[in-house]
């Protein structure tokens, strides 16, 4: 195995990433709209980095004012109706998160996908779908799936907030005991 220079690799990565964020405008902005309205709660969920990329958006969620939660930590609460889940998943095949997604929709709740596979069964599962069109990489496993859905939230968080009043309420909200 040839070794890549730093710069090289950072290079790659960027190329790959643009490519990776040419998301549909129409799925870009109907996961935005889902996402306005603050009497709803949100749940996120993924497995493995994507579980990881969930964590960060539950996060923003909770940061621009949504009763947000993580799936699987201790304190989330149930899913209802009313509700909304977004889960990642670039196969769109993986078995937790497909049942987690027929969970959500049997209990009536909103399920966004994020998945480059516009065909799987979590798309299937879902009322809205987020594609993400990763496709081959020449980075490790779906490294450039789950970078460019953590760029995409990042963008449709700013779009919710993007002002400095936004972002003061934003900063009264981040955590303040470390």
């Amino acid at each position: 195995m040839s070794a890549v220079s730093p710069l090289n690799a950072l290079q790659i990565v960027i190329n790959e990433l643009t490519t990776g964020l040419m998301a549909d405008g129409r799925d870009l902005e109907e996961a935005t709209a889902a996402l306005t309205g603050l009497n709803q709660r949100w749940f996120t969920a993924g497995q493995g980095r994507s579980g990881l990329v969930a964590a960060m958006v539950a996060m923003r969620l909770m940061h621009v004012g949504h009763d947000a939660h993580l799936v699987g930590e201790a304190t989330a609460p149930s899913i209802r109706v009313g509700d909304g889940i977004i889960l990642f998943s670039r196969s769109g095949t993986t078995p937790v998160t497909v049942a987690q997604a027929q969970t959500a929709s049997s209990a009536g709740a909103t399920v966004l996908a994020v998945t480059e596979n516009a065909g799987s069964p979590l798309a299937q599962a879902a009322k809205l779908v987020l594609r993400v069109p990763a496709g081959p990489s020449q980075q490790f496993g779906g490294s450039r799936f789950e970078q460019s859905a953590l760029v995409l939230f990042d963008a449709i968080m700013f779009s919710l907030a993007p002002d400095t009043e936004s972002q003061r309420t934003m900063q009264h909200r981040h955590d303040n005991l470390h």
